[in-house]
């Protein structure tokens, strides 16, 4: 199955926090969408990495994607190597994305920049001639995607675009309550973290607000690349 999108988190919940209501834009425009995480997020406080497996069954059915995979790397201590890097790889060639989306280069969690990193090289490495991948017995082709951006997440990075996202709000958010092991829930006696309060969804929907205002609409979500964007249509910019 190729995608014409594919949103990479280290954790759980990193995608619908950052992306998601981007991939449901282009969900109902039609485009296929998927998600890989990297990590069952076992380093949690609150939770287990079982749990958060059952939490992104359940937002992936909610988002609609049509695929959400995730590699198992060791929450915390996986490493920007060739192991981990040709991991990626085989998911790339496998799905073909045109477009990654990828964690901020910088940010609260150490795991963010250097998956970040980690997700860029391996779009790049993946176009390789000479660096050879099997699935199932089979050699794979090679692919490169033709952009990698990345959401901005918990600190704040200047967008060198954003994306109208105001009519998928109130999906991004149950997207995100589907982790409820890790939001706000009044009756929890699970130990308090800088996720788990009313105050921090109020945030995440300031941050929408705030990149919207930049274009006149309600809700956005920023993003920064890594090469020059190039534009069909200069007309069509907000």
């Amino acid at each position: 199955m190729k995608l014409d999108i594919l949103a990479i988190g280290v954790h759980p919940d990193d995608v619908e926090l950052g992306c998601s209501g981007t991939l449901l834009k282009h969900i109902a425009q039609g485009k296929k969408v998927g998600i890989l995480d990297l990590t069952k997020g076992e380093l949690g406080s609150r939770g287990s990495g079982e749990l958060r497996l059952q939490e992104a069954e359940k937002s992936a059915e909610l988002l609609g994607v049509v695929i959400r995979e995730n590699l198992v790397f060791e929450d915390g201590f996986f490493k920007n190597d060739k192991a981990h890097q040709l991991k990626i790889i085989e998911i790339l060639r496998k799905y073909q994305p045109e477009v990654v989306l990828a964690n901020a280069p910088k940010d609260r969690h150490p795991d963010h920049g250097r998956a970040a990193q980690l997700v860029s090289e391996a779009c790049f490495y993946s176009g390789l001639v000479k660096i050879e991948t099997e699935m199932d017995g089979k050699k794979q082709e090679l692919w490169r995607p033709n952009a990698v951006y990345h959401y901005i997440q918990d600190r704040f990075l200047q967008p060198d675009f954003v994306v109208d996202v105001t009519d998928f709000v109130d999906q991004k958010m149950e997207a995100i309550m589907a982790f409820s092991s890790q939001f706000y829930n009044p009756d929890s006696d699970l130990p308090e973290t800088p996720i788990s309060s009313q105050q921090f969804l109020d945030f995440v929907k300031a941050r929408m607000a705030n990149f919207g205002r930049d274009i006149g609409a309600d809700f956005a979500e920023g993003f920064t690349v890594e090469r020059v964007v190039g534009v069909e249509d200069i007309t069509g910019l907000k």
